[in-house]
């Protein structure tokens, strides 16, 4: 074995290896290592003798060979066979040997059973069944399988088990043939700048197929290359078990680097350089921005300009410096006015795309007031600056804002003015002054005029230069432009500066009323009965009154003096201030008709205003109810007795001729149900398919007897004739089928059954015709000029023109496309 290793000692290595990583049985080892020396050493020497291979006997041996392992107790373990993958063969290339003591005495044949002999993988391992040596076929990859479960079997020539199988376990040995994979091509991860030292950044890891339980599998990790190298170039370092990349040294500022680019290698066989396979990922570290840059003003002071009386301009931009990340809570800034401006006519705001402070008016400033602001405005971020920074000196600013004196619009002191007169003020009559002021009291005087700018009644003027305003019209407080007794008119007021200004007042005139407006009498028709009532015949009237009190109720109603009649026939008697009764006198009994009373109403003005109204009452005779009779109503439209009764009489035979017409109706309709429904077919007027007997003859067939075809009369001449001699087209002695019976009025569900009723009845009738026979026809006689129809036929040949087909209209287009001219298909 000495000699041997130092001529062998790759060999010799690969050996160690198994015992070192794979810790195989002490009897496997020494089996394998005795058992490739003496082939070695063979080949060494190139002799064709080979060394004894490893021979495995059954369980239950008596005896063994020399050279080969020999188990003398049954409870030993038949040691596993150890394989390395992805070897180079030559295929198939022999494991072991499978031996009985028995094949001494017997022929033995040996086959093997299980995954990777006759189970998928099929054929990967195979047994001569003769000598029991077993071979592997093809080289084996651990990763795919990394051990195989097979038995062993012995039998004699008649297939009779002489052995009880045993198992064999082939374990194949893994090689270094796979690289670590990172799970991942690109790794992102992130750190805060001004992070200490040993701050966790992220992590990678690396997968490798090949067994972790040794060096093959085992993965270290290491940085390649760092790129930025500011401000130095090992800013982070790697835990080479766990892949977790952190900061070593302090020195991260977003502004300056922010982002770096690691290069990170994984190395298998426990990170061996120089045995072990190795891989690459790429791992991206953002540096991620804190507010460690405080914003900072561009200037110490800025300016502005703003018009008087203007609001929602921006009147000052105020521009910032900021290094951290745009567009973020460190970079966002917000501005804020500490001091010169107590009455908050301005505001900040922030540009979200330049980050600029804008000045903005959002109250309107006053010249005269005011020539001039001086505003301070610090800025900050809306995040809190990190610890340990400190605010800038350049965080606050001075804003000047001047004050542009423009030409302000008058305005009404007193707007809107309100004014109190009594309708009825004639016109020509002063009623205020309403003028304006001009605010700007620092320019050159100016001079205002004034214009009406709406007046619904037209009853005002105003002056131009004084704003007196006068009436051109009768004031009425009964007016439909008075709305709740105030007239409204705007007038407009302009100054003379450049541009001109203006400004619209409002004058309100609050109209007291005087009693101008007599009262009408409510309501101007009644009703009343014939028959007086005291207790409930009369009719309640009102009057209405445009004024309003005093001016209105309460009302006094009176019958006039004239006609003497009206106070002879009529009274009127209070109900309250504002109603009363009208009604006819007790025994007084008038005629049904329209009478027309005369009534004259009074109001509580003063002095009071009187109107005469007039009421048409209809009298007419009552119900019990009160209510007029119909007949009363006509009486009282003013018809007389004669014409009531023409009336009811021509209503009468209105009546009458409805009903005689509804009598006719039913009695037809009755006649029309009460028909039989099966009919002679020359009375069936209906809708249907008209039955003709008779056929008419050609030219020449003109003295035919139609008595043969038609149903004979009289049924004497049948009977006389003598018994089984009769024509077969007549009609048999039998007596006729009892057909059922239509009621009058049928159920319209009942009109299917009755029509089967009497189709079957037909089908059962031997009198009925056709009589199931044959029938003899007369002969129609010879030589009709029409000629024999047999001599038609549906070629197309010939010389006869059927083009005229084509004229004769839509009946005859099928015929005239068969025998017309035109291309054959």
């Amino acid at each position: 074995l000495g000699n041997w290793s130092r001529s062998n000692t790759p060999m010799l290595m690969l050996l160690s290896s198994i015992i070192t990583y794979h810790h195989a049985p002490t009897e496997t080892l020494l089996f394998v290592l005795f058992a490739k020396v003496p082939e070695m050493k063979e080949k060494k020497k190139g002799e064709e003798l080979r060394a004894p291979p490893t021979v495995i006997m059954f369980p239950g041996s008596r005896g063994h060979r020399s050279g080969g392992l020999h188990r003398q107790k049954r409870d030993w373990v038949i040691p596993p066979v150890n394989v390395p993958e992805n070897s180079r063969g030559p295929f198939p290339q022999m494991l072991v040997s499978i031996r009985s003591d028995q094949d001494r005495d017997i022929s033995i044949r040996y086959s093997i059973t299980g995954m990777g002999a006759d189970q998928p993988p099929n054929e990967v391992f195979n047994i001569d069944p003769v000598a029991g040596k077993m071979y592997v076929t093809k080289p084996l990859d651990r990763e795919m399988r990394s051990s195989y479960h097979l038995r062993a079997h012995a039998v004699d020539m008649n297939g009779n088990q002489v052995e009880n199988p045993i198992d064999l376990y082939i374990y194949v040995i893994d090689m270094n043939d796979n690289r670590p994979e990172f799970r991942n091509q690109v790794y992102n991860g992130s750190v805060d700048e001004g992070s200490k030292p040993g701050t966790y950044v992220m992590h990678v890891s690396a997968f490798d197929a090949d067994d972790n339980t040794t060096a093959n599998g085992m993965v270290r990790y290491r940085i390649l290359s760092q790129m930025p190298h500011n401000p130095i170039p090992n800013m982070f370092t790697i835990n080479s078990e766990t892949g977790d990349i952190v900061s070593v040294a302090a020195g991260l500022d977003r502004e300056t680097v922010s982002q770096y680019t690691l290069i990170v290698q994984a190395t298998d066989m426990e990170g061996n350089l120089n045995f072990g396979l190795s891989n690459t990922a790429t791992a991206l570290i953002t540096v991620t921005d804190i507010n460690d840059n405080p914003p900072r003003l561009t200037n110490r002071t800025f300016s502005g300009e703003v018009p008087e009386n203007r609001v929602g301009l921006v009147v000052a931009n105020l521009t910032v410096k900021d290094a951290d990340q745009p567009h973020s809570p460190n970079w966002n800034a917000v501005y804020r006015i500490i001091s010169g401006d107590p009455s908050n006519h301005f505001s900040m705001r922030t540009d979200p795309v330049s980050n600029d402070g804008m000045v903005t008016v959002v109250k309107p400033v006053d010249y005269e007031m005011n020539r001039a602001f001086m505003l301070t405005v610090v800025v900050s971020n809306q995040a809190h600056l990190a610890s340990g920074i400190q605010s800038s000196l350049q965080s606050t600013a001075g804003v000047t804002i001047s004050v542009q004196d423009i030409n302000e619009p008058p305005y009404f002191p007193t707007n809107p003015k309100s004014i109190r007169f009594e309708e009825g003020v004639p016109a020509g009559t002063s009623l205020t002054t309403f003028s304006a002021t001009d605010p700007d009291r620092l320019q050159m005087q100016q001079i205002i005029r004034y214009t009406k700018l709406n007046d619904p009644a037209l009853w005002l003027s105003i002056n131009r230069t004084s704003g007196q305003i006068v009436t051109i019209a009768t004031l009425d407080r009964e007016s439909t432009y008075v709305k709740n007794n105030v007239y409204e008119a705007t007038f407009l007021a302009i100054d003379s500066g450049s541009p001109p200004a203006s400004a619209t007042g409002t004058l309100q005139i609050y109209l007291n009323d005087i009693n101008d407006n007599p009262p009408a009498l409510v309501p101007r028709e009644a009703q009343l009965c014939e028959r007086v009532n005291r207790n409930t015949n009369g009719v309640n009237i009102t009057a209405a009154d445009a004024d309003t009190d005093p001016n209105a109720g309460p009302f006094v109603f009176e019958l006039p003096n004239y006609p003497p009649s009206i106070r002879r026939n009529w009274t009127i008697s209070r109900i309250s201030g504002d109603y009363a009764r009208l009604g006819l006198r007790y025994q007084v009994y008038l005629e049904s008709g329209v009478y027309e009373v005369p009534i004259v109403v009074s109001d509580s003005g003063n002095p009071p205003l009187s109107n005469r109204s007039v009421i048409k009452v209809k009298v007419c005779p009552c119900d019990r109810n009160g209510d007029c009779t119909t007949l009363g109503a006509v009486a009282a439209a003013g018809l007389g007795t004669g014409a009531i009764i023409s009336i009811l009489v021509c209503i009468i035979i209105l009546l009458c001729m409805v009903l005689l017409f509804v009598v006719w109706m039913k009695r037809r309709e009755r006649e029309r149900q009460t028909k039989q429904l099966l009919i002679d077919p020359e009375d069936d007027v209906r809708d249907n398919i008209l039955k003709y007997d008779e056929e008419g003859g050609g030219e020449e067939d003109q003295d035919y007897d139609l008595s043969q075809l038609q149903q004979p009369d009289s049924l004497e001449h049948i009977i006389s004739k003598p018994p089984g001699v009769r024509r077969v087209d007549e009609r048999p002695i039998v007596p006729e089928s009892q057909y059922p019976i239509r009621h009058v009025l049928p159920h319209p569900g009942d009109i299917g059954d009755f029509i089967h009723e009497g189709l079957r009845a037909a089908d059962n009738d031997p009198t009925a015709p056709p009589y199931d026979s044959l029938l003899v026809f007369d002969y129609e006689g010879s030589g009709s000029t029409a000629g024999s129809v047999s001599s038609l036929n549906s070629s197309s040949s010939g010389d006869q023109d059927y083009d005229y087909l084509n004229d004769w209209g839509p009946r005859f287009k099928k015929l005239a496309d068969m025998y017309g001219g035109g291309d054959e298909d």
